[in-house]
């Protein structure tokens, strides 16, 4: 076989590595610390935090892939526009949905599915990568970076929801029939559903994470 006409594996190492290497080793929150804003406005409960980030994954894996097909037809200096065209348009598809599957959560979400058009990490992964990389890794990069920022999102809004509301997905696991934490003195923590408390434990989670990855900030 002539390995100039040799495909490279779907899932070789090069690829999985744009999956695996924004979960951690470069993670969009907690290493180049963008999106933040976000944290601060849908994470207060579980369930808008998920949405949000799985719409993130559905919209930065998909605005890459188009992005790259059309990367060598954009004038430059038209592509920012172009870029925030094709990102408005999969927002658009993706609030449509869940308006029409998950009319409760989109109500939750409001005006914030909307602004995942600004979102400097979709902007961000289209203008560094999609634009010089063929569809398929530019996909993979966009899901990867999507992942590494919704895991974030998903554990402040696991904890901001648990110790501010009681609840994990809307359920009570502070009073249940098992045991009630209410009757030794537990009372919920008010400041968990403000939006500072995102901020704090963003922040933690950025110290816990770098206090483990010591040659991150080394590397950087």
């Amino acid at each position: 076989m002539d390995p100039m006409n040799e495909k490279e594996p779907l899932f070789s190492p090069k690829n999985v590595r744009l999956l695996k290497q924004p979960l951690v080793k470069d993670n969009p929150i907690t290493v180049q610390v963008l999106g933040i804003c976000s944290a601060l406005a849908v994470t207060v409960k579980l369930e808008p935090s998920v949405v949000i980030s799985l719409a993130v994954i559905v919209v930065m894996g998909f605005s890459n892939v188009m992005m790259s097909i059309i990367r060598n037809i954009t004038p430059p200096r038209i592509r920012i526009l172009v870029m925030l065209t094709i990102i408005a348009f999969m927002v658009v598809m993706v609030d449509q949905v869940l308006k029409a599957y998950m009319y409760d959560v989109s109500r939750q979400l409001s005006v914030f599915v909307g602004l995942i058009i600004t979102n400097c990490i979709i902007m961000g992964r289209l203008e560094a990568f999609a634009i010089a990389n063929k569809p398929w890794p530019s996909f993979l990069d966009g899901v990867g970076n999507a992942f590494g920022y919704g895991w974030i999102l998903v554990v402040v809004g696991f904890f901001r929801e648990l110790l501010g509301s009681g609840t994990i997905w809307d359920i009570n696991v502070i009073e249940t029939p098992w045991w009630n934490l209410y009757e030794l003195g537990y009372q919920n923590n008010g400041l968990m559903i403000l939006p500072p408390a995102a901020l704090i434990v963003v922040g933690v989670i950025i110290w816990v994470h770098r206090s483990k990855h010591k040659e991150l900030l080394e590397d950087n």
